[in-house]
């Protein structure tokens, strides 16, 4: 079954590679797409109203599942849906493409601007983002697990937030090593470190303009 969320927030996105859990790092590092475990996905936050939309889909998809298996047993309702609350009682999704299916790589979720331009695939989608994202509603039921998963198929960039850069810790140390900063075009020329009279005069002359 086909879905479209919208109007969500990218949490933790990771859809620039494939990426997959490394326990000695504690940490989703990138990785081939033939590596076990090896995904693009991303989580998202949603409003309730989208979140109750989402759930009723999830769950009318796994009972249409259930209908259909003649060989398993389907529990009334599933273990695991991709979503819930957090601490901050706000409701997360999670959806995700593996990087291979019957040792074929997948193609990597398709990534467009809000005009439905095509996104380069080494696209850094952040974090805070304002997304649409398109997915497919899986139900399973393994026979010893069972839920309702949504594979990631294509996303929307309507809104990117820009890359939050981390803090500088350091004092300024003076007659420490300086790295050569590019010629600024603007800068005011200065003569023994002090400015010219004729620069001084230039600038007097651009502040009485009046626009």
């Amino acid at each position: 079954m086909q879905h479209m969320i919208t109007n969500v927030f990218a949490k933790y996105p990771r859809l620039n590679s494939t990426y997959r859990f490394d326990n000695a790092e504690n940490n989703s590092v990138k990785c081939d797409p033939m590596d076990d475990g090896a995904a693009y996905e991303t989580s998202f936050v949603m409003d309730d109203a989208t979140a109750k939309d989402l759930h009723n889909i999830c769950m009318e998809s796994y009972r249409n599942a259930a209908s259909l298996d003649s060989k398993r047993k389907w529990p009334e309702k599933p273990t695991y849906l991709p979503y819930k609350r957090d601490e901050e009682d706000r409701v997360v999704g999670k959806t995700k493409l593996k990087g291979s299916y019957g040792g074929e790589k997948t193609q990597a979720p398709k990534q467009v601007d809000a005009a439905r331009n095509k996104l380069p695939d080494d696209f850094m989608l952040t974090s805070g983002s304002k997304i649409n994202l398109a997915v497919t509603i899986v139900p399973y039921n393994t026979g010893s697990i069972n839920g309702v998963s949504l594979r990631l198929r294509a996303v929307q960039v309507l809104e990117l937030q820009e890359l939050a850069q981390g803090t500088d810790p350091f004092d300024q140390i003076e007659g420490g090593y300086v790295a050569k900063q590019e010629e600024d075009p603007f800068a005011v020329p200065k003569e023994n470190g002090v400015v010219s009279d004729v620069a001084k005069s230039s600038v007097e002359l651009d502040d009485e303009i009046p626009f």
